[in-house]
């Protein structure tokens, strides 16, 4: 349970730096106009009323799914970056914890600082639910997916600041690393028709559109687990290198 301390304050440091703050701000502000422009749009072509999800929610978690690109970088650009640069991760490592345990005590924190900005959005379905019934199933789908792309996006933007000390260049690395992502999930016509259904495989964002529908499938599940999964041990890997060069 060594995490909890990690994960504690990593907690306490997020909501104590300023750019926590501006971060909530810029989210708050972008995903409030995704949902007040994606709702003039489903009344606009008087889309069908009852069925919120492949109308509304599809439309605005396909438009939220960008954010997480501008705002992820900027949460993960310290994780490891930060340690480093003040000679604290030495310090880290020679505790009597596991990389594993300070890793996973990391991403927690993350992940609670990003659980605490997708809490905010919950005052949309509940806003709608005063003019329409919302189906509460569908609309889990959709976060549900949307909590695990942030998993992934966090995992790759950790992975990327595990290896530099500069906090610029590792969100500069992890925007290129999820600009990337995007790319594959339009740009197909770079490559052949099967090469690109190979590539689309590895879509992050094709994986999440089944979820924006309301529809959770295993293959997408597996996906996103297994992605940020393969992140977490290059991390590993990384910081254990890291560890038995300082002892050696």
């Amino acid at each position: 349970m060594k995490f909890v301390a990690i994960w504690k304050r990593e907690v306490i440091s997020y909501f104590a730096s300023p750019i926590a703050y501006v971060i909530t701000g810029v989210f708050l502000l972008i995903s409030s106009y995704f949902f007040y422009t994606d709702l003039l749009y489903f009344n606009l072509y008087n889309m069908n009323s009852t069925n919120l999800t492949q109308g509304l929610w599809v439309f605005y978690f396909n438009d939220l799914r960008y954010v997480l690109i501008i705002i992820i970088p900027l949460l993960t650009m310290r994780v490891f970056s930060e340690e480093k640069k003040l000679n604290t991760l030495e310090m880290l490592l020679s505790y009597p914890i596991r990389v594993s345990e300070l890793l996973f005590g990391k991403i927690l924190g993350c992940m609670t600082f990003f659980l605490f900005l997708i809490l905010l959005t919950f005052i949309y379905p509940v806003i709608l639910s005063t003019m329409w019934r919302i189906d509460v199933v569908p609309l889990a789908a959709s976060y549900l997916g949307f909590i695990l792309m942030g998993l992934l996006f966090v995992s790759s933007g950790i992975f990327v600041s595990s290896l530099t000390e500069n906090q610029i260049v590792a969100a500069l690395g992890t925007y290129g690393l999820l600009i990337f992502f995007w790319f594959l999930s339009w740009n197909e016509a770079v490559a052949n028709p099967k090469v690109m259904k190979i590539l689309l495989q590895t879509s992050v964002f094709d994986h999440f559109i089944p979820f924006a529908r309301g529809i959770i499938e295993v293959q997408d599940l597996s996906y996103f687990i297994l992605v940020s999964a393969f992140f977490w041990g290059l991390c590993l890997l990384n910081l254990e290198k890291r560890r038995w060069r300082r002892i050696f």
